[in-house]
């Protein structure tokens, strides 16, 4: 949620401190894990607004822009992933692939990132994500949603550029 790495352990270093600070407002010791997390979540917030370097306010992503196509020939609906198994170099082929996972997720407006970060890479609950994000359950889902299929176009379309290179 931070994008560079030295922000990351500012808010790291913050979110313990504050942790320490207000552990006796926790009430319920058993969900000390999204409360730490809600905790990191405001001070990285709380950080970005006070940058000069801040994103843009939060975007809503278009559904219809991320739904399969038609197909022009007899009108079904079609989702088309392109094949990336085949290319040689495996292990620089994960390597670029993670790199442009982490693209995409930066590329998310921040309310679709931290669901997706909360949910895929901390495999936190949707409840637990919805507590930490201050959203009902129904929001965590369909943010989650967009999220990973704005991600996936993302990858589509890099790895359709990166087989066309290939085969050229």
């Amino acid at each position: 949620m931070c994008g560079q790495r030295e922000d990351a352990e500012e808010v790291a270093q913050e979110t313990m401190l504050k942790t320490f600070e207000s552990f006796h407002q926790l009430r319920d010791p058993e969900r000390v894990r999204p409360w730490v997390f809600r905790i990191a979540k405001n001070v990285c917030l709380t950080k970005r607004r006070k940058s000069i370097f801040a994103p843009s306010p939060a975007q809503e992503i278009s559904l219809d822009e991320l739904m399969p196509s038609r197909d022009s020939r007899d009108g079904r609906m079609k989702l088309e992933i392109a094949d990336w198994s085949n290319l040689p170099e495996d292990h620089v082929l994960r390597a670029e692939m993670k790199t442009a996972l982490e693209a995409a997720i930066r590329e998310l407006p921040e309310i679709y990132r931290s669901v997706i970060l909360l949910r895929d890479a901390q495999e936190l609950s949707t409840a637990e994500a919805a507590q930490i994000l201050d959203v009902t359950e129904d929001v965590v889902k369909t943010r989650l949603h967009r999220a990973r299929l704005a991600v996936r176009k993302h990858l589509d379309e890099r790895l359709r550029r990166v087989k066309k290179a290939v085969t050229l």
